[in-house]
């Protein structure tokens, strides 16, 4: 099973890690968190983010999410990849940590994937009714067929 490690903007990675705690009625194991703060120094947190990283990886390695890819969090993140043992996805949100949290057991490729599939399959525009959802989420869909029934 897969560790993960979240590393972005304070108070980015801890609310995330506490999100994930609330929807599993508790912590997951191997999830790990550091906030990053404004005047942290890279380096410093570049060390704890290796020590993090050697606590939560296991047999299938690790997955580093962080939030801004060319911020510094991404940057420090970045340089913990290490191939077929530590991948790196940036734009972390709670579907994609949710779905990492869920597919952990797979090859670290195949998590990459699916974490990155939740992420942006969890960005969506809501409507006021399910017609709406449909056609704000698909629009290429019904500009040619027209309003769903």
């Amino acid at each position: 099973m897969a560790g993960i490690l979240i590393i972005a903007h304070a108070p980015l990675a801890s609310a995330l890690r506490d999100c994930a705690a609330h929807v599993y009625c508790g912590q997951p194991q191997r999830l790990e968190a550091i906030d990053v703060m404004p005047d942290a120094e890279p380096a410093a947190v570049l060390a704890e983010a290796r020590c993090r990283l050697a606590e939560v990886s296991e047999d299938n390695g690790a997955l580093v999410l962080t939030d801004i890819f060319g911020a510094t969090p991404a940057n420090i993140a970045a340089r913990l990849a290490e191939p077929g043992r530590v991948k790196v996805l940036a734009g972390v949100n709670l579907p994609m940590l949710v779905r990492a949290i869920c597919y952990r057991a797979e090859k670290l490729d195949q998590l990459a994937l699916k974490a990155l599939a939740g992420g942006s399959q969890g960005v969506l525009q809501i409507g006021s009714t399910t017609v709406q959802n449909q056609i704000a989420n698909h629009p290429d869909k019904y500009a040619a067929e027209g309003t769903p029934t």
